[in-house]
């Protein structure tokens, strides 16, 4: 005999044609849309779950009834489809596969989850593709306008190969040279004046990263830089040294070695992932539209 909390759970919320809505898949839905369980969050803010919970309820009751139009259309995607979906996507995107798995990782999805939810959207799009007579027509100046409206979505950016001397504040002393910090940057500094190669110093002097290859620290996005240093390198050329900066733990003194400019892809090379962006957003607005109109249709009885 099934246990009270489970007879609870799965007690039915809503009649939805000849299916229904569990308790148990409402909660679920509102623990996805917002990361809180459903009873802490009525115990926290009781107007807020009340809201959530109807529109979480609507979800479902639109994808049953869109599921029950699906299966009556005999619409059915294949696992060949869905590969080819994806190796689509990323060839649009520029994606290797493991730029899509961490892609996905950032937005808290697994590949299983990405894979029903693509199927879920391809299906929307047959039904709508199915059931609206006018077409979708998607004009090249609607492509062309987006692309000039959204050119930041689509650059490259800036990146900076940088190689680093880092003096702890607190180091061990060196044979080659002072026996405290501030003497060591003075040599440093020195020596630099006088044309030492950078490399040389920083494997003799670096008590850092990269010490061993002669302070090469490679490439960094400026989105990963500190203010600090940004503000220093926007001043700076490649082949530059610059004054000491100050850290918590000590001192570094920076060589820009190279800087690759941000670059905006071309029109031609992203026309047809706009496209696409477009083209979704118009099914989903048709989408909404035809559930709407479906919903007016069905027989949907909710019980609280």
């Amino acid at each position: 005999m099934p246990s009270v909390s489970a007879e609870v759970c799965n007690r039915v919320v809503a009649f939805v044609n000849g299916d229904v809505v569990t308790l148990y898949e409402l909660n679920r839905r509102i623990k996805l849309a917002t990361g809180i369980e459903p009873f802490q969050m009525k115990t926290e803010d009781n107007d807020a779950y009340i809201e959530t919970r109807r529109n979480a309820l609507d979800q479902l009751i639109d994808e049953k009834i869109a599921k029950e139009k699906t299966k009556e259309l005999g619409i059915e995607i294949s696992e060949k489809e869905l590969d080819e979906t994806i190796e689509r996507i990323k060839k649009q995107n520029s994606l290797t596969h493991e730029d899509l798995l961490e892609d996905l990782r950032k937005e808290g999805l697994t590949i299983k989850k990405y894979r029903q939810n693509l199927r879920s959207e391809i299906e929307r799009m047959r039904l709508i593709n199915r059931e609206v007579k006018s077409k979708i027509i998607i004009r090249e100046e609607n492509v062309s306008d987006y692309y000039d409206r959204h050119k930041s979505d689509f650059s490259k950016a800036e990146r900076l190969r940088l190689a680093a001397i880092f003096l702890k504040a607190k180091g061990p002393s060196s044979a080659n040279g002072p026996e405290n910090m501030e003497d060591k940057v003075r040599e440093i500094l020195r020596l630099l004046e006088q044309g030492m190669d950078f490399t040389a110093l920083a494997i003799r002097f670096s008590q850092g990263p990269g010490a061993e290859e002669g302070g090469d620290l490679g490439y960094f996005k400026s989105s990963q830089l500190d203010g600090p240093l940004t503000e220093v390198l926007g001043r700076m050329k490649p082949g530059e040294v610059s004054e000491p900066i100050m850290r918590p733990y000590g001192v570094q003194i920076i060589k820009l070695l190279e800087r690759e400019s941000g670059t905006v892809k071309p029109f031609k090379e992203v026309r047809d992932a706009i496209y696409s962006i477009l083209y979704k957003e118009e099914v989903n607005k048709r989408y909404l539209a035809w559930i709407k109109e479906l919903r007016e249709k069905a027989y949907i009885k909710i019980i609280f």
